[in-house]
């Protein structure tokens, strides 16, 4: 009778936990579905591409994307080696190293645009000895791919490390055997076996540099075609006009769900082709 109270018990015990747990995803996938469904119907589809085709939007469409694709450039020509360095090496102040790069990741963009400021502004501590050679970098676009650059590339160089530190070394060991130089090897062997991880890195980078806003508006300003990105702009249309503003925030949206179903199709058909292969060599 003992045995047969607990086991009772202990199903209703784990009825109630699952009622629980969907009863607390279901509000919580609610709270994050129901506002973006009110923004993709808040306004007519046709009415929404008409204020797309607008010059102003779609220049600020425009430099978003050209801005993107650099800042996303510069963190995969500078991170790369980062990451490397940072999966492979032991040395003293690893750690530090490793916390300042995911530092941007949490600090309010905001506060990284003063920091631009003060760092590259006509007398910051850089800044002051680049104005000597007429080089200004404040309020214009490259200033808008430093922003971008200094928030987004954390997402890349993390990714890419974690690709790095689950590569097993045994094949780069191969191929040294085989008189490969490291250069080649690097090239060859490991860059392909931690694609996976590079390309899910650069699709986040490339996705978080587009959605920059505090950094970017602190660092470069708003001047439309210079550094007026989309986010800026969505954020100067809700002040006058709202159709303007949801139509760029729709084309914000429509934009980073592709990209981050991209990534997760493009996993899912990878872990297949793995299991495919593990069956076949089974």
């Amino acid at each position: 009778m003992m045995q047969r109270n607990i086991l009772s018990s202990g199903g209703y015990g784990a009825w109630l936990a699952r009622i629980l747990t969907l009863l607390l995803s279901s509000l919580f996938f609610l709270f994050l579905g129901i506002p973006l469904a009110g923004l993709l119907f808040r306004e007519a589809p046709a009415t929404i591409w008409n204020e797309i085709l607008q010059p102003d939007i779609f220049q600020a469409l425009q430099l978003s994307l050209v801005t993107t694709t650099l800042s996303t450039l510069l963190a995969v020509v500078f991170g790369l080696p980062v990451a490397y360095l940072l999966a492979r090496q032991r040395f003293f102040g690893r750690g530090l190293l490793e916390t300042l790069i995911t530092l941007p990741t949490v600090l309010p963009p905001v506060v990284a645009g003063v920091a631009l400021l003060l760092t590259f502004g006509r007398l910051g501590l850089l800044g002051r000895y680049l104005a000597l050679f007429n080089v200004t970098i404040p309020f214009t676009t490259a200033a808008v791919v430093m922003a971008q650059t200094f928030i987004a590339a954390p997402f890349f160089i993390n990714s890419a490390r974690a690709g790095f530190e689950q590569l097993d070394q045994r094949y780069e060991r191969a191929a040294y055997t085989l008189r490969a130089s490291p250069l080649y090897t690097f090239f060859r062997v490991t860059l392909p076996l931690v694609r996976p991880a590079l390309l899910s890195g650069i699709g986040l980078c490339w996705a978080r540099a587009l959605g920059e806003f505090g950094a970017t508006i602190t660092f470069a300003g708003n001047f439309p075609g210079v550094t007026q990105t989309m986010p800026i702009a969505v954020y100067i249309a809700s002040e006058s006009d709202l159709d303007k503003s949801i139509a760029l925030a729709v084309v914000l949206l429509a934009v980073s769900f592709g990209i981050l179903l991209t990534l997760r199709l493009s996993q899912r058909g990878r872990d297949k082709k793995e299991k495919k292969s593990a069956r076949d060599r089974l």
